[in-house]
């Protein structure tokens, strides 16, 4: 497939001003200088594009790389698009990432891959490996990155870098987002299985081994990877469209299973060592969080927070153990936001929100 005829349509798309200028406000927010009560960024031109996007399957993008190519910058060309009229056009930052889902670093250590029904359109996962594998992967010590999907996640990484030599306005105005390595804990309960929920207990040190081993692995696989995109604002990193300073976006899904004690072992230690590796970042965590959030914001060089389902939450205990700490709410939901701004909390211009919410604030805030 000859995916030059899109690419080219992207490069003369982007406006590179307005990108400059919304990285600038960016930063503006990320530096604590962002005046409103909100963060919420958005496009004012709409750019469009002259050649018609394919609407590519998931699946279809794990088994065809030109494929998952006019999927990723295809979403950057709807990103500029939108729509002319207000509220349509949003704030994300242009980015591409190599999309191969939550199984990266499982299938490095072998893990086999599961590719969920074509009709879902989603990433796939992987199997778990059991705990009887547990030792020969510790015996055997870190896969080569290249390993499983690294193979794959690597020879996009190789053919973006030459796109972008070809296209320096792509280069200059789309952010290359750090492949999805999640967070070791849960690596480690994809390799695991379920059984680690209670292996904590029955074999708390062979846990912690694994998840040293996971932690090497891990940042063995980034060190590669920026070494082949470098981040270019240095102290930065955008994931899913957004800035937050540091180099690495860190999930912690399986964290909702855990006690703050357990998290306080078991996670907590190995995310720090991936912080202080790569100067810092973020964290993303699903579902209720708030019995682990003050153990999780307590991390060292933690500059971000990404959560999702807010009404899962008591807000008030998530706003006192991020915003009241410094540490930034990234595309917090429009609803919960708004309610914050209606009850006259204080969210000390550390909140971003997303898509429409700045009609929202504005209508909380009248």
């Amino acid at each position: 497939m000859n995916i030059e005829p899109y690419v080219s349509d992207l490069e003369r798309q982007i406006d590179v001003e307005q990108e400059a200028r919304l990285l600038a406000e960016w930063i503006e927010f990320t530096e604590n200088g962002w005046p409103d009560v909100v963060f919420s960024p958005r496009r004012r031109t709409a750019m469009r594009p002259r050649v018609a996007w394919p609407d590519v399957n998931v699946s279809d993008a794990i088994h065809d790389e030109d494929l998952m190519f006019l999927q990723q910058l295809g979403q950057c060309a709807g990103m500029l698009h939108g729509s002319s009229e207000e509220g349509t056009l949003t704030g994300q930052l242009l980015w591409v990432r190599a999309n191969y889902g939550t199984g990266i670093l499982p299938t490095c250590f072998g893990a086999k891959l599961f590719i969920m029904d074509r009709e879902l359109n989603t990433l796939p996962t992987t199997l778990p490996m059991g705990r009887d594998a547990i030792s020969r992967l510790l015996d055997h010590g870190p896969p080569e990155p290249s390993a499983g999907l690294g193979a794959a996640v690597f020879h996009f990484g190789e053919r973006l870098a030459g796109i972008m030599r070809r296209h320096p306005t792509i280069a200059a105005a789309v952010h290359v987002v750090h492949p999805d390595l999640q967070g070791p804990m849960d690596v480690a309960e994809l390799l695991w299985g379920s059984d680690i929920f209670v292996d904590v207990f029955d074999q708390p040190e062979r846990v912690k081994a694994m998840l040293d081993l996971i932690c090497e692995t891990y940042m063995v696989f980034l060190k590669t990877w920026y070494d082949l995109f470098p981040p270019p604002l240095a102290q930065y990193a955008v994931h899913w469209g957004m800035l937050h300073k540091g180099r690495i976006m860190l999930r912690n899904d399986s964290a909702v299973n855990f006690s703050p004690e357990m998290y306080e072992e078991f996670i907590k230690p190995y995310d720090q060592r991936l912080l202080a590796a790569l100067g810092g970042g973020a964290i993303h965590f699903c579902g209720r969080g708030e019995h682990f959030i003050a153990a999780m914001t307590g991390s060292r060089e933690l500059h971000a927070v990404n959560m999702t389902q807010p009404e899962l939450n008591d807000m008030e205990v998530v706003f006192a153990n991020t915003v009241d700490r410094g540490i930034k709410l990234l595309n917090l939901h429009p609803e919960a936001t708004a309610a914050a701004v209606r009850e006259g909390r204080d969210l000390k211009h550390q909140v971003h929100c997303s898509g429409s919410a700045s009609t929202t604030v504005r209508h909380a805030s009248a």
